[in-house]
Formats: C-alpha cells, structure tokens, sequence
C-alpha cells in the first residue's frame, strides 16, 4: 500500500563509506521498500543494478548535485538509466540574492526539461534556507512559479524549522510535490535537531496521512543528528515506527 517507505543513504554515510553493500543488505532487513541514493561509493552502475535487484531493493530517487547536473549530464543519466532510477533529485543550491537565486532557477529549468527529453523526473529537496535566508521571499515558490513542472521533494522537518505550517502548504502544492523527507525534530532550551521519528514534536502521522491522501508513490526517511543511537540503529527503528504509523491510519 502507498506510500513505499525509502531510506535516504545520506543518513548512514559512514557506514556506507566502510561497507556499502553491508548496508544495502541491512535495509533490506530491516524493512525499507527502497532506496535514496546520495553517492554511489565506487560502484559501477551495472554492480549496483544487479544488487538491487538481486535485493527487489526499489530506488525511489538520487541525490545529484546540481554542478554534477550541469557539468557532467550525460554521464548522470547514463548512470541512473541503468541502476534503474527515473527520480534525479537536486538536493541544495545556496544563493546570495533574489537575482542569483533566479538565475540558478533558470538553469535547473534547463536540466528539468533535458531531463524530460530523457524520460527522467527533475527534483528539489529543500533546506530552511530557501525559506529564511532572503526576506519575504519563498524560493521554493519562486522555483514553482519559473519551473511549472518542478516537483519537489519537500522534508517536513526543514519547512517547519522555517516556520511553516506543513499541511497548509503541502495542499497548496501538492501538485508540485512528488515525495515527502519524514524525520522528527527533538527541541531543547537551545536547539533544534533531527532525531528517530515518535521521539520528537513533529506530527510525522499527519504527514504520513497527507501522503497517502496524495497518492504519493514514496515517503523517504532521513536523518542527520543522532543523540543514543548510532546512524544504522536509528534507521531500523525509524523504519519500524512508520510502518506501525502506516498500519494504524
């Protein structure tokens, strides 16, 4: 039933770094339907499509920086053409200015419609910045209003340490956004961080429920602070909580 539930790799880098495939195994294991590449950590796109198939091991999309987009193109689609993967995901670009950011824009308006010609989806996955760094600017909205096509891959977690109301926004774009970034956000007296879902403020359920209402295809996982458990605990327990969250709606 949808939403599939995907792990994005950049929450378990170091594992990944000292074994990646011991990792694509424990993914597996653990209960994800797929995968959120963020690197490839020297595997040849034939290896990988044959581990993951060898898995049905699913990859919901990838990481791409936006230089690898412009400077290496071909080379990009090549690669995810054969491990499988239609989803290439942007996932930053930082900007100075309303002017740069515009300019920016029109340059992933280009990779999108490249893309496209390749029969490939172009993605944005959003920070906070784009929301807090330029005054009475919401960059994600600009990216909208100059990239009617865009779909975004919006984490709940960053919209909201922005200051966002979630649901309000995500109804208001939903037919921009193509996947949701779930993870739980832990507040102290002096900081704000990520941590496993159920631990936090966060209302991950009414995240999860605007999903599948959308008919989203995936909810991916992600994580980047970690307080008692380590990056691969994290993600088995993460796993567990939204597919127990997912059975219970």
């Amino acid at each position: 039933m949808k939403p599939l539930i995907s792990l994005q790799l950049w929450s378990v880098q170091d594992a990944c770094a000292d074994n990646f495939e011991h990792v694509l195994d424990s993914v597996k294991e653990y209960g994800y339907d797929g995968v959120e590449f963020a690197g490839y950590y020297d595997y040849k796109a034939a290896d990988l499509a044959k581990k993951l198939e060898d898995l049905s091991l699913n990859v919901s999309g990838s990481h791409v920086s936006f230089d690898s987009l412009l400077e290496n193109f071909d080379d990009v689609v090549a690669f995810e053409k054969e491990i499988g993967n239609q989803h290439v995901i942007v996932p930053h670009i930082g900007a100075d200015s309303v002017e740069e950011w515009e300019t920016k824009i029109k340059q992933l308006k280009e990779l999108s419609e490249k893309l496209a010609k390749e029969e490939l989806v172009l993605g944005y996955h959003n920070h906070a910045h784009e929301i807090m760094d330029i005054p009475n600017v919401n960059i994600l909205e600009k990216m909208i209003e100059m990239i009617p096509r865009i779909q975004l891959e919006v984490d709940t977690y960053w919209l909201s340490y922005a200051g966002i109301d979630v649901i309000p926004w995500l109804d208001k774009h939903q037919k921009n956004i193509s996947w949701l970034h779930l993870k739980d956000m832990l507040v102290t007296e002096d900081k704000k961080e990520s941590t496993e879902i159920g631990k936090g403020v966060l209302p991950i359920t009414s995240y999860l429920d605007w999903a599948k209402n959308a008919d989203l295809d995936w909810v991916v996982i992600e994580q980047e602070a970690f307080q008692n458990l380590t990056p691969m605990e994290s993600a088995k327990v993460n796993v567990k909580t939204l597919r127990e969250l997912k059975e219970k709606g």
